[in-house]
């Protein structure tokens, strides 16, 4: 009877905690939504059937959520959004991320993918720079340095961050910088920057033909965070002779590999 007594309590809880777990996983994917739909809210009947759960078991852990700041709802309109909680993890986590790291598997790859030297950049002020760089087995390739600043306006991976700044910030710079040239092709004229930034902006990347360094021709591509920012720039660049004819081929690798890493960052395309 005792041995019959004990199998029975452990029978319940392990059925418990399996009931719990279950639980706990649904109440993640409700979460995991919000972050996944690129909509700033949802509603019950949406966020059912997304996952695939009842209206009931929807209310019950929107309930759960709520309880700890985890989502709120509009007592207007009953659809619920990510709460002050859940931001609060977000923004701990991006405090935590090493953009270097991640970017670095995707600089591997996109290196292997094109052939070519594949490099990450970040703005500082007025100014872009290296930070990392991934360079092919080949003999003839280009290396950059890092850490040394260039301005906004001279080549592929400083136009990338340039175009999207916004209007307002590229006016800002261009007020306050003459467009010198770093070689004899850097666009030097401000309508002529303009109109090739509007054109970066329609494709989602930038191209450079010998405009920061001589024989040397590039694809960039910007890095946007959780705000739809852009924090970083992905490159890939090669010699002039050997790139420029698989410039376009490279740059639909070039954008994917950036887009990954602005997925981690927190960014969806809307």
């Amino acid at each position: 009877m005792s041995t019959t007594t004990t199998a029975t309590s452990a029978d319940n809880a392990d059925g418990s905690a399996s009931r719990s777990i279950a639980a706990v996983e649904r109440a993640m994917d409700v979460l995991l939504l919000f972050g996944r739909v690129g909509r700033p809210d949802l509603g019950v009947t949406e966020i059912a059937a997304e996952l695939g759960l009842t209206k009931a078991a929807v209310h019950r852990i929107l309930t759960a959520l709520r309880n700890r700041d985890l989502v709120t709802v509009d007592p207007t309109t009953r659809r619920y959004a990510l709460g002050h909680a859940a931001v609060a993890l977000g923004r701990a986590y991006l405090a935590r991320t090493d953009l270097r790291a991640i970017a670095a598997p995707e600089l591997r790859r996109l290196s292997e993918e094109t052939g070519e030297t594949a490099t990450l950049s970040i703005r500082r002020g007025d100014m872009r720079l290296y930070v990392d760089q991934v360079v092919p087995e080949q003999e003839l390739r280009l290396e950059v340095q890092l850490g040394t600043p260039y301005p906004l306006h001279a080549g592929a991976s400083s136009k990338a961050f340039l175009a999207f700044l916004g209007a307002d910030e590229i006016e800002v710079y261009l007020a306050k910088h003459a467009l010198g040239a770093l070689t004899d092709k850097t666009i030097v004229d401000d309508a002529a920057l303009r109109l090739e930034l509007a054109a970066i902006q329609r494709r989602g990347y930038a191209t450079s033909l010998g405009e920061r360094q001589v024989g040397a021709a590039s694809v960039a591509a910007p890095v946007f965070d959780h705000d739809g920012h852009v924090i970083a720039v992905l490159s890939a660049a090669g010699p002039l002779s050997r790139f420029k004819p698989r410039m376009s081929e490279c740059a639909d690798r070039l954008l994917a590999a950036a887009a990954r890493v602005s997925g981690h960052l927190g960014y969806h395309a809307g």
